[in-house]
């Protein structure tokens, strides 16, 4: 199978909760945001960006890895997908607090897993890691002011 193509089938799927789960900017928009909340127009594009090079360090590693990797990236996918779910459509905070944590842990341990036998890549992943922080940082605020 061509690379592009290959590529493709790790890329396609981070859009999946995008695509089929109403994104509800007003209800963002209406929150009490934290002065340090991103104009609601920007998640689109940073996720976007973050999808990219996430599927990059995937396409990259997939197939140098075991078992340990594959369960973490199983359950940051899901996790991540789930995320769009509780905060816009439940319009759950703390579930989608729980949730980013999750998220953000299963990077990390991705990353962990990676970075002693294939440096470089690993550092594909720090962006998404440092955007998980800002993430749950900005869910756990609009948490507890609203």
């Amino acid at each position: 199978m061509n690379n592009f193509f290959k590529y493709l089938l790790f890329l396609i799927p981070w859009f999946i909760s995008s695509l089929i789960i109403k994104i509800d900017t007003s209800y963002y928009n209406n929150l009490n945001l934290p002065f340090f909340a991103l104009p609601s127009f920007l998640f689109p594009i940073v996720w976007t960006i973050l999808y990219i090079i996430i599927a990059l360090y995937i396409f990259i590693t997939y197939d140098r890895y075991n078992s340990e990797y594959l369960k973490y990236l199983i359950i940051n996918f899901i996790t991540n997908q789930l995320y769009t779910y509780l905060f816009f459509s439940l319009k759950n905070n703390f579930l989608a607090v729980i949730d980013i944590l999750i998220v953000l842990y299963s990077a990390i341990k991705l990353y962990n897993i990676t970075k002693f036998n294939y440096k470089k890549p690993s550092y594909l992943i720090i962006p998404y890691i440092i955007f998980s922080i800002y993430a749950l940082i900005l869910s756990t605020s609009i948490l507890f002011l609203n």
